[in-house]
């Protein structure tokens, strides 16, 4: 005799759902790393049932939308009420794409901050929702990176550019990257819980939840500029961090000559690129002192200074104590969090 089938168990309501609104050539890495954290924790261990968060992309059109890598996501749903969600989220990507963005998309993140729908700007997201009005009074997270970008294209505004990720009230924001994935393990801590959180991190092998004030590492703020040759100068600086380079040989790389480099870094910055590089190191051996549990010795020859003695000497000039004190004082307020 056929025993009759058991009823299926209805699924309970999704604690957190967000829906996503993709710019044209987004970041795919900061898009598929916030949504794996909602994956990871919507289900036990990793069979993906979106049972305790539900996640869908939103477009005015089903045509497919390419990221900067060429990879193409489509859209899911058409925009309806957004109150369906618990956040709208717009992924950005490159610069040159903010604009292009759909206005039926901008109607729609108008319409979702009207109503009280929490709004999240995700890597150059977050000049999506300024440029829509979205952030007129908000602090919002940008990367280092287009800090400068920012700047330039919303004159008055003070980006934050020194933390992961950035919540105020209800705009969250962050850097892109691996700040999306934390940004998202937060909105998993607030909703489901701290320990749904830590799972889908660890299973990401991301150490830990970081804290939205984990600062992020890149060049220090002062050495920000417009200047296209020192752009150019820094960035070949942090790519050879470890075996810093001379003026001459920079300058020979950058196909300047060494005079015509150190005069742009004095108008620009009003240190030469020596002085500069020299922050730009001791700003990475910070980072790593805050990130990590590495010894001041490995640091240093990470951040190539020539040994542990050099760093300490450097860095009690710049910031005024030994890289083992900063450490600790800024490790002080994180036991028991």
């Amino acid at each position: 005799m056929t025993k009759p089938a058991q009823p299926v168990k209805p699924l309970p309501p999704p604690r957190l759902r967000v829906g996503f609104i993709l710019a044209r050539r987004f970041t795919l890495c900061a898009f598929a790393s916030f949504v794996d954290v909602l994956r990871l924790a919507a289900d036990e261990g990793d069979r993906s049932r979106p049972i305790l968060c539900r996640w869908r992309v939103l477009s005015a059109s089903p045509d497919p939308v390419e990221s900067s890598c060429g990879i193409k996501v489509s859209p899911e749903d058409r925009f309806g009420d957004p109150r369906q969600f618990d956040y709208i989220a717009v992924v950005g990507g490159l610069i040159g794409e903010i604009e292009r963005l759909d206005p039926r998309a901008v109607d729609y993140l108008r319409q979702a901050a009207a109503l009280g729908v929490p709004l999240v700007g995700i890597c150059t997201g977050t000049f999506i929702l300024h440029r829509a009005g979205l952030m007129n009074g908000y602090r919002g997270c940008v990367s280092w990176f287009h800090h400068d970008d920012y700047l330039e294209a919303f004159e008055g505004l003070l980006p934050v550019s020194d933390q992961i990720f950035v919540v105020d009230r209800d705009r969250l924001t962050c850097s892109g990257g691996v700040s999306s994935a934390q940004l998202a393990a937060f909105l998993v801590d607030r909703h489901i819980g701290s320990a749904a959180a830590r799972k889908a991190l660890a299973i990401m092998i991301i150490d830990e939840a970081m804290r939205a004030e984990r600062p992020q590492p890149g060049l220090p703020l002062e050495l920000t500029t417009h200047d296209d040759l020192v752009k150019r100068a820094l960035l070949a600086v942090q790519q050879s961090i470890d075996a810093p380079m001379t003026v001459a040989r920079l300058a020979e790389r950058l196909s300047v000559s060494r005079r015509q480099l150190e005069r742009h870094f004095m108008a620009a910055l009003g240190i030469g690129p020596q002085e500069a590089g020299r922050k730009v190191r001791l700003a990475y051996a910070r980072n790593l002192l805050h990130s990590t549990d590495r010894t001041v010795s490995q640091i240093a020859a990470e951040t190539g200074f020539a040994d542990a003695s050099h760093l300490i000497r450097a860095f009690r000039s710049e910031f005024g104590e030994t890289p083992e004190a900063w450490r600790l004082r800024k490790r002080a307020p994180e036991v028991g969090a």
